[in-house]
């Protein structure tokens, strides 16, 4: 996502989010009332038989994601357009260790003596790449826990389409945006470059990774999904070298080189289960 950010960084961050949110949440209720009525009206009639307790609970859930996922996209935005792309590649360096260590300790999830290697590894090179600036590794931290956590909820959720619960939570999280948007002091922006933008990053780079995460969840422990979330970093990486031409040090070519590594060691186990099969 870092490349079309960067065609509309002269807008202000919040902008961009808030045009982000509502352009997502159009286009999923948009997608729901032609193609998904049934399966809505039955999560409507399923949260409604829930008890007291369940339904606190499971609003609580909701209200918890729509925090995370919205902390987590403003300080990426922010941190792409005005600190570096190679800080908001940290932050995705830090996040599986973070969804990690909170799916061992707070889901119970079982790690494996070779995968408690690699993310020793990972963590060794995430410790490489942070001894630059503390403002940078301030600002990683802050996005990657808001999306490991993001996705540790979404573990927890369970029992609703998770379309659904993806258009509930755009839809609180536009609670807070639309009344942003009709008092923003900005103009309301006509450039086209903006607008096709803003749709490529709602729908490419917002709603179907959002999608594919909340349903890998399902079928995929929340350790194997932080730790696949290394692939965004190492193209984030790729690009801040390449086209946007940032100077990056021997040192990250060395921690990223090692990232992969321990990816492919993490991974190891299933890509034998897979041979096997």
């Amino acid at each position: 996502m870092s490349i079309p950010v960067r065609w509309i960084r002269e807008y202000p961050a919040e902008d961009i989010l808030y045009f982000r949110i509502v352009t997502a949440l159009a286009a999923l209720w948009l997608y729901l009332l032609l193609f998904q009525r049934k399966t809505l009206r039955l999560d409507i009639q399923k949260f409604r038989e829930l008890s007291k307790k369940g339904k606190i609970r499971q609003t609580s859930l909701t209200v918890l994601a729509c925090l995370l996922i919205f902390g987590n996209w403003f300080t990426y935005i922010y941190a792409v357009n005005h600190i570096s792309i190679q800080s908001a590649a940290l932050a995705y360096l830090t996040c599986p260790l973070i969804t990690a260590a909170a799916a061992y300790f707070i889901l119970k999830e079982e790690l494996r003596p070779i995968q408690k290697v690699a993310l020793l590894i990972a963590f060794g090179s995430v410790c490489l790449l942070a001894k630059g600036s503390l403002h940078d590794v301030l600002w990683a931290a802050t996005i990657a826990t808001c999306y490991a956590f993001y996705l540790i909820v979404q573990r927890v959720s369970t029992g609703f389409n998770k379309l659904n619960q993806l258009v509930i939570q755009l839809s609180i999280c536009a609670l807070f945006v639309i009344p942003r948007l009709v008092y923003n002091h900005h103009e309301i922006p006509t450039d086209p470059v903006f607008w096709g933008t803003i749709i490529l990053i709602a729908v490419i780079f917002t709603i179907i990774p959002l999608f594919l995460s909340m349903y890998a969840l399902i079928g995929i422990s929340s350790t194997t999904t932080g730790v696949l979330l290394y692939i965004n970093p190492i193209i984030a990486f790729t690009l801040a070298a390449t086209y946007f031409q940032e100077p990056v040090p021997f040192i990250k070519y060395l921690a990223y080189g090692i990232i992969l590594m321990a990816i492919v060691l993490f991974n190891s186990i299933n890509f034998r289960q897979t041979r096997k099969n």
